[in-house]
């Protein structure tokens, strides 16, 4: 049972189709890409714990798994227990799917962190963004993507940020939190029996706005010292006890500065933004493959295969409207070039101006060894996508906003 058919549930899906397995697909109605690859659908809310357990029951399933998403963790925890499948705990999940929680068990266990407080309302966050002093950051801590996350330099955007994270969240706190600085890096691994038994660093491309990050795409090799991913792999280590993950994908994002090391936040699940896809390019080996055989309770091991630099990134468009046109013929040749290029929508779809990580309308991942490279094809594919009769090239120029590494 795959929960989500989004986007990046897909290559999971499609991994297990490839593998032999009947796929099981969950997630609410709605127009997503998923439901075409799966054996079975259920169209039920994945926050709905006992109706996918029912869901799970009937199917007599030997695995739940998902990808690139914290919505549906806890309810893979919950299902895990109930049917006493391999994956990972309910209490974990809870822990790792509430940042206020998860920061509160990092804070028992001595994970280093920032500096927090929750806040019922807009008056607390103002007093903990005081007691801290700004900026700070104002967080929903109950979802992924960048959502809900807003940076607040002064009293005035304390009520705003706090409303905008109390939007959709259905939790009745907010999380306050210093600002750390540094450079930000994405970490992916695999816990098995309380041991990291994969972990790897990667350079984190973001947007930074003047009240939002928004994860842009990623890039392996990490270049950090040998003694600072030393300690990134003891903080992650320190934080995987701390929430109690195991038998599961690990997301993390962490800000490092000489050789030191601060974890922001753990996931129990693989990350977005063609992770998995890079790892495979890197490393040899085929992460989704690897997330669905610890789902079905084999042994799953990460012999590497060499290592190729390659990084991915999203493309977004800075505007609302229509995708007017596609010119194929020019994305083909990039894409015989080696560069693996994706389009989430056709001519006369609607997009999104990017405002969080999930208002993608593609992908780019290429075997490059830096970013100016990577923004050297990604301009390409922009000339090949027009929104609102022009090409997303001109319209990022005209926006004069330019995505960025923190």
């Amino acid at each position: 049972m795959i929960l989500g058919a989004g986007i990046y549930q897909v290559p999971l899906i499609q991994k297990a189709k490839e593998m032999g397995l009947e796929t099981i697909v969950v997630s609410i109605p709605g127009n997503y890409p998923g439901f075409a690859f799966a054996d079975k659908v259920y169209k039920l809310d994945t926050r709905d714990q006992e109706a996918v357990l029912r869901a799970a029951q009937r199917e007599r399933i030997d695995g739940i798994c998902t990808s690139g998403t914290d919505v549906a963790v806890v309810t893979i925890g919950y299902v895990c227990e109930k049917l006493g499948l391999p994956g990972i705990s309910y209490k974990a999940a809870r822990t790792v799917t509430d940042k206020a929680r998860m920061k509160a068990a990092f804070a028992a266990r001595g994970v280093s962190g920032a500096k927090f407080f929750t806040a019922a309302s807009s008056e607390e966050a103002k007093a903990a963004a005081g007691h801290l002093g700004y900026p700070v950051v104002i967080k929903r801590v109950d979802s992924s993507g960048s959502r809900g996350i807003t940076l607040v330099s002064e009293e005035q955007g304390v009520e705003k940020a706090y409303e905008d994270a109390m939007r959709g969240s259905r939790c009745p706190y907010v999380l306050v939190e210093e600002c750390l600085t540094g450079t930000e890096i994405g970490v992916d691994g695999f816990v098995r029996d309380g041991r990291l038994v994969f972990l790897e660093p990667h350079e984190k491309f973001v947007f930074q706005g003047e009240k939002i990050t928004v994860p842009m795409g990623h890039g392996f090799p990490y270049r950090g010292s040998e003694a600072l991913r030393k300690e990134i792999k003891r903080q992650i280590q320190l934080a995987v006890e701390a929430t109690g993950m195991d038998q599961c994908p690990v997301n993390a994002d962490v800000f490092v500065k000489g050789e030191k090391a601060w974890v922001i936040e753990v996931g129990g699940r693989t990350g977005a933004t063609c992770i998995p896809e890079l790892i495979e390019r890197y490393c040899g080996f085929n992460f989704y493959e690897k997330m669905i055989w610890n789902a079905l309770g084999e042994d799953v091991r990460f012999e590497q295969e060499g290592h190729k630099p390659c990084m991915a990134k999203l493309l977004m468009s800075p505007v609302n409207g229509k995708i007017t046109a596609v010119y194929e013929k020019n994305l083909e040749k990039i894409r015989m070039a080696g560069t693996a290029v994706a389009l989430d929508y056709v001519v006369g779809d609607a997009v999104a101006a990017m405002a969080n990580g999930t208002d993608r309308i593609g992908h780019v991942i290429a075997q490059v060894n830096s970013e100016s490279e990577l923004d050297n094809i990604i301009e390409e594919v922009q000339r090949c996508v027009a929104v609102n009769g022009k090409t997303l090239e001109e319209l990022w120029k005209e926006s004069k906003i330019i995505s960025c590494c923190i």
